[in-house]
């Protein structure tokens, strides 16, 4: 069997917006979510900067008593679900149950109850900690949790491959999908790492930017001046459908998957092969596994993470497969405006492109002033283009040396 796979609700928790109209106004006006951290003191922290979502009500998606049992990164997912369910337009109680399943990334999972937890272990003693700690922490649980809140008996997955988790999992759920495992899936990922330890371990790395004065200007993608990638949380949730399931209900499309890539580095921990040729791999194989052409990609949204190396490696992996058509291209990094949601970016940037496809708008790379020597390409900067888009490939690169591309179509019957 080899089902075609269409895209037919979108949900997002982002730094620059709840629900999909508020983050697609907010990315082609080139808006930042950036700011000063308010959640915790930075005093000691070298950074004092991310992109937080600050508007965000668990209980108005999420029983009062529920949501304190989970962890901000499942009340995430579980919200984005119920979003991308009512966009969706989906009757729950028409469909076979056995058949509707969910697929989720996440990168780090529950770590701010992690940290709480060893405060209070700590500070009062084992007796102390809470039995709701493991439910809550573990990787999986948000995906057990979306599933709970919406009765979803199929399939049932967390892909943990640091900040390529979401594209792996909506790849993987196009592949289920595509053999005929399933009718529906919710798929994308979800993240809620901006914590003291987890931003003092990236800070440790010398990962992050330290842009602190100037927030909104920090995350620089491709930009000679970039000087780290800055932190991000929410959830990007996509409803994944085999298009006879959609079109029988009559459903509103977005756009089809139609190719998925996945490879490895397998060279460095952090560090991406320095020919980029595991993430040029990604998109060959993407492209390939639709009998696509490189002459039709008309968008790249890139991984683009406003690191020295990412950058330059990814723009190498573009241009060794693309040639001289790479130049041509469009690209750009919308981690310029919604930071680096780790193991949540592919998720809201699968929905980016998703979106660019149906409104036919790119947007933009913001803050890119002056690009890098090596950064030479058409990134898109700081003002959104109107054109079609008719292909639009999503990377995301993860510690590890994963690399996972996915391949969206304009959905044509």
């Amino acid at each position: 069997m080899n089902n075609r796979v269409v895209i037919t609700g979108i949900g997002v928790i982002s730094p620059v917006g709840i629900g999909k109209d508020a983050f697609w106004e907010s990315l082609i006006n080139g808006r930042s979510g950036i700011s000063t951290i308010t959640k915790f003191d930075t005093t000691d922290h070298p950074t004092k900067i991310a992109a937080e979502v600050n508007d965000f009500d668990p209980y108005k998606y999420i029983d009062k008593k529920e949501a304190k049992r989970m962890d901000r990164f499942s009340q995430f997912a579980v919200a984005a679900s119920k979003i991308a369910i009512e966009d969706s337009k989906l009757n729950l109680d028409d469909i076979n149950k056995e058949r509707f399943g969910v697929i989720l990334g996440s990168g780090i999972g529950g770590i701010q109850t992690f940290e709480e937890q060893n405060e209070k272990l700590i500070k009062k003693g084992p007796k102390r900690i809470s039995p709701f700690f493991i439910p809550m922490m573990i990787g999986n649980m948000a995906a057990g949790q979306v599933a709970i809140a919406l009765d979803a008996k199929g399939p049932n997955e967390t892909i943990i491959t640091a900040c390529a988790s979401s594209t792996n999992s909506i790849g993987d759920a196009f592949k289920l999908l595509q053999r005929g495992d399933a009718d529906i899936l919710i798929s994308g990922g979800t993240e809620a790492s901006i914590t003291p330890i987890a931003l003092a371990g990236f800070s440790s790395m010398k990962a992050l930017s330290t842009n602190n004065d100037n927030p909104k200007g920090a995350s620089r993608p491709f930009d000679k001046d970039r000087d780290g990638f800055v932190m991000g949380e929410g959830a990007g949730i996509l409803i994944l459908e085999t298009l006879d399931h959609a079109m029988k209900r009559g459903a509103d499309i977005y756009a089809e998957i139609v190719g998925y890539g996945s490879t490895c580095d397998a060279n460095h921990i952090t560090t991406p092969l320095e020919d980029g040729s595991g993430a040029r791999r990604a998109m060959e194989i993407a492209i390939n596994d639709a009998k696509a052409d490189k002459c039709e990609i008309d968008y790249i949204n890139a991984h683009g993470t406003s690191t020295y190396y990412n950058d330059k490696f990814e723009t190498l992996a573009i241009k060794d497969l693309f040639g001289d058509r790479a130049y041509d291209i469009n690209i750009s990094s919308t981690k310029s405006m919604t930071g680096h949601l780790l193991g949540a970016a592919g998720g809201i940037e699968a929905i980016a492109s998703a979106l660019a496809i149906k409104e036919s708008i790119i947007p933009p790379t913001i803050n890119l002033d002056e690009t890098d020597s090596e950064c030479d390409l058409n990134y898109v900067p700081n003002q959104a283009i109107k054109t079609n888009v008719r292909y639009a490939l999503s990377n995301s690169l993860g510690f590890g040396g994963h690399n996972a591309t996915i391949l969206l179509k304009k959905f044509e019957k």
